[in-house]
């Protein structure tokens, strides 16, 4: 019988030795339940196939094709990532509703003497769960925002009090972009689902009883859209500011963005968007700064010309609230551990 799972953490702790996606590779791709290993009963172009016929000719037709279609690829998994795996191997196997696929896949490997079962639902169970906990009900943590003008080596920051033992969750670390117009990163981003199978993943390993550190974002990191609940809570939660010279932002900045300088035509793209509100003199300002490979005074230029206005324009609009403020200082490795042991006191007052 197929098996209920009632909450995520209960999905979580399945029990199983693996858990196979027998959806198409394009499923997979898009979201899948995370640790879970892609075995496809049919290819991308092999599904479609299957959809078309059962639409246009008659459903015998498309049963009887994917069956053979799902024989054949069983076979090769059989005799390839499988065929290592001993009489004791428990696989726990869903599809998109937990029908056919999931369930045709399960029958050949319980038939083979492993003790296989599926997910009641299949995949769309755990989505239901995912878009409960992140959109439809308020989440049980305590946020503390790390907040600050961009360069002040916020995201480092993160890396420090996690090592300090704190709770910390980064954000665009998830999201594979650092949350500005020059935040894009190699590999691109996640799709939404995935983000946000990936956010329920870090939360439940988190203890309730103590905060969780994040940085502070807008609503949208790059093209990820932060889900309901984390904004809200994240709109209430207490902040940290933490500050830094401009100098020393420069030359944060320069080190921390050192892909994008490397690809000069890239940071101009980047920075052509601009030219609306920042006007066609400051952008080619900066277009020259990046033909004299002048990095850190164009990281000074942006900072003063482009983040901080953008940034006091926020601030105004929301008006955050600040537990404390940290000087981070030259903002190297001694200057962010120092104010990350600062921040960790703080944590420990809230």
């Amino acid at each position: 019988m197929p098996i209920a799972f009632e909450t995520l953490q209960s999905l979580y702790d399945h029990g199983f030795d693996t858990v196979i996606d027998v959806r198409s590779p394009a499923e997979f791709a898009e979201d899948h339940i995370p640790g879970a290993i892609s075995l496809p009963a049919m290819s991308n172009e092999e599904r479609a196939e299957v959809g078309t016929i059962y639409k246009q000719v008659s459903p015998f037709d498309a049963r009887k094709i994917g069956a053979a279609i799902l024989a054949r690829n069983v076979a090769t998994h059989l005799d390839g990532p499988l065929a290592d795996k001993d009489g004791s191997w428990r696989p726990l196997v869903y599809c998109w509703r937990g029908g056919q696929r999931s369930g045709s896949v399960t029958i050949i490997l319980q038939q083979v003497g492993w003790r296989a079962d599926t997910i009641k639902g299949g995949y769309q169970t755990y989505r239901r769960l995912v878009f409960g906990a992140l959109y439809e009900q308020p989440l049980p943590y305590r946020f503390v925002l790390i907040d600050g003008n961009t360069g002040t080596g916020k995201t480092d920051l993160l890396r420090h009090i996690k090592d300090l033992g704190g709770q910390v969750i980064d954000l665009e670390g998830l999201a594979n972009h650092r949350g500005s117009l020059l935040g894009s990163m190699q590999g691109g981003q996640p799709s939404q689902k995935w983000f946000e199978s990936l956010l329920c993943l870090e939360l439940s390993k988190c203890d309730p009883a103590r905060p969780i550190v994040v940085e502070a974002e807008s609503s949208k990191i790059g093209r990820i859209v932060l889900p309901p609940s984390l904004w809200e809570a994240m709109c209430k939660a207490p902040r940290i500011e933490v500050t830094a010279d401009v100098e020393a932002r420069g030359r944060y900045l320069t080190r921390a963005y050192g892909d994008l300088t490397a690809e000069r035509d890239t940071l101009k793209s980047c920075l052509a968007p601009l030219r609306r509100i920042r006007g066609n003199e400051q952008v080619d300002t900066w277009n020259a700064l990046i033909d004299q490979s002048d990095f850190v005074a164009l990281a000074r230029s942006l900072i003063v010309d482009h983040y901080d206005p953008t940034y006091s324009k926020s601030r105004a609009a929301h008006e955050p609230v600040f537990a404390a403020r940290i000087d981070a200082g030259a903002l190297d490795e001694e200057s962010l551990k120092h104010a990350a042991a600062r921040a960790t006191e703080v944590l420990r007052e809230l």
